[in-house]
């Protein structure tokens, strides 16, 4: 009984060691694939402008109202254009794990505003990356 609770213990946190690893390479990979993204779109989406805030804004619940929104404008867009979807296993994670830094925010501003700054980074990187990834499947090409 004992060894079969610790069997599940661990293999729970190599899942979630396997998670937050995956992801982070995700956005690590994805920054280069997220510049892109049409100059003119960047203007609809607040992301790039949370980014550059967050090392000097003190309040960070505006920033945070920022990336709900967009977050809420582009699976507004998965769900109603036809033609986009979040297809790849790889896109559904980086859902995932916007929603686990949302989560990781909310315990974290007050507590801990360093980490939240880091969750709100991270956000904001997801929301860069799958706002890309749609525009280039919708058609929408940045200018060089």
């Amino acid at each position: 009984m004992l060894s079969s609770i610790f069997i599940i213990v661990i293999c729970a946190a190599l899942l979630v060691y396997w998670f937050r690893y995956t992801c982070i390479l995700l956005v690590r990979n994805g920054a280069e694939e997220a510049q892109s993204f049409s100059p003119a779109a960047q203007a609809s989406f607040s992301f790039h402008d949370v980014q550059n805030r967050l090392g000097s804004e003190a309040q960070l619940d505006p920033l945070h109202h920022a990336l709900q929104r967009d977050y809420e404008v582009l699976t507004y867009l998965v769900r109603h254009a036809s033609g986009l979807a979040f297809e790849s296993f790889e896109e559904r994670l980086l859902v995932w794990d916007y929603q686990l830094m949302q989560g990781w925010y909310s315990v974290t501003k007050t507590a801990a505003p360093e980490q939240a700054r880091s969750a709100l980074r991270e956000m904001a990187s997801v929301l860069m990356i799958l706002a890309g990834r749609i525009g280039n499947r919708a058609g929408v090409h940045g200018e060089a």
